[in-house]
């Protein structure tokens, strides 16, 4: 697959690697379901690779942009308003090679049932690629953001949330969002990091230091399989196939 968009930004090129190796191995012209998907940033590229793209979005500002993104590439790229949650009622069971949920799974009201959602939209063989919050860095940026109490709240939290005012409404651990997916009726294949270490840097630096940019995608790309970086990334990119 030709890389473009997301392979070039290091908040999303860990991802974009895998998703672009399992595309590449199954084959041109799959069903690709994009949940939460919005105004396309990972479905036009998926789509000018040839592959049949659906975008489920709870938003119709969002799902415009998608729409005229795509027209101006000429890409048949399929809009629907709807919530990760919706996918049994908006679409064929059984229907999608690939289903992406990236950063949906911490608002909704049901992480278990919308997994199953997910799940259900999927032929047997086929792949979800799931990207969630990570609790653990959200354990880690607290303290260092010098907010033990808050740290200390986020560890023991259900949900991971550091206190009322986070933003977040959940998040995992990659034990824990591993067990969550494999309940599902999923097997997981590879977990990976997601931001490792790129929310540590300053922009400056990136900005005023030749070569940097480049640098931090290199290292982003390497930390992402290694633990404990892996662990204590901001995301965790899970890529799972359906039993």
């Amino acid at each position: 697959m030709q890389q473009r968009g997301p392979a070039s930004n290091v908040r999303t090129a860990v991802v974009w690697d895998v998703l672009s190796a399992a595309l590449e191995a199954a084959g041109p012209g799959l069903v690709v379901v994009d949940a939460g998907g919005g105004t396309g940033g990972f479905a036009v590229p998926i789509a000018e690779a040839g592959h049949q793209v659906t975008v489920v979005d709870p938003s119709p500002d969002s799902l415009a942009a998608l729409q005229r993104r795509a027209a101006e590439r000429g890409l048949p790229v399929e809009a629907i308003q709807g919530d990760l949650s919706d996918l049994a009622q908006l679409l064929p069971a059984g229907s999608a090679d690939l289903v992406l949920c990236h950063s949906v799974l911490e608002v909704v009201d049901d992480p278990t049932a919308a997994l199953a959602a997910a799940a259900g939209a999927l032929k047997p063989g086929g792949r979800l690629s799931l990207v969630v919050a990570n609790r653990d860095a959200a354990v880690l940026a607290r303290a260092l953001a010098g907010r033990p109490e808050e740290a200390a709240h986020a560890l023991t939290d259900p949900d991971g949330r550091w206190g009322a005012a986070d933003g977040t409404a959940r998040r995992w651990t990659p034990a824990g969002i591993t067990e969550l997916v494999t309940e599902a009726g999923l097997t997981v294949e590879q977990v990976h990091g997601v931001r490792t270490v790129s929310d540590l840097v300053p922009s400056a630096v990136l900005d005023t230091e030749p070569g940097a940019a480049a640098a931090l995608l290199a290292l982003e790309r390497a930390l992402s399989e290694r633990s404990p970086f892996r662990d204590l990334a901001t995301q965790i990119h899970v890529l799972a196939r359906k039993r």
